[in-house]
């Protein structure tokens, strides 16, 4: 029997990683969907919440980086931005060859008035973790981030 239980093994471990996988994948779609609907309220996508919270967190940024930031091209992001810019939320400036993107006031007001909400959103979905737990959570997932980091080089 303790044969045959360790033939077995991989087979586990094969099915528990693709668990793992699809656990992952459909927790994200799902969250992803979730935070969309959330925003609409605020006449916002996920991407353009992405440029508004990474801007504002920096005050100032540059579009390559904030492309490198949110795994997107720079045609992606040129796309973004321009949009974001037609409705307000973001100045563009050009510094010799670096193009740098910064909050309009009406953008900056958004982000604080949404800051809020959005704590209060993300509070609610995770309540049902304890602190430890969650602590677990993220360094779980952060060394399943990293993991995956080190396979693009």
């Amino acid at each position: 029997m303790k044969k045959l239980a360790k033939e077995n093994a991989p087979d586990k471990v094969k099915k528990r990683n693709r668990q793992i996988w699809f656990l992952l994948s459909r927790t994200y779609h799902l969250q992803l969907r979730q935070f969309g609907l959330f925003l609409k309220k605020w006449g916002l996508t996920v991407a353009q919440y992405e440029v508004l919270k990474r801007i504002a967190e920096q005050e100032r940024i540059s579009q390559k980086d904030l492309a490198e930031k949110l795994f997107v091209s720079k045609g992606n992001v040129t796309q973004l931005i321009t949009k974001m810019e037609n409705l307000g939320y973001i100045h563009r400036d050009q510094e010799w060859k670096t193009k740098y993107l910064s909050l309009t006031e009406k953008g900056l007001t958004l982000y604080k008035n949404l800051l809020p909400e959005e704590e209060s959103y993300f509070t609610l979905r995770f309540e049902g973790l304890t602190k430890k737990e969650q602590k677990e959570l993220v360094k779980l997932l952060q060394k399943i981030y990293d993991e995956e980091l080190n396979f693009e080089k």
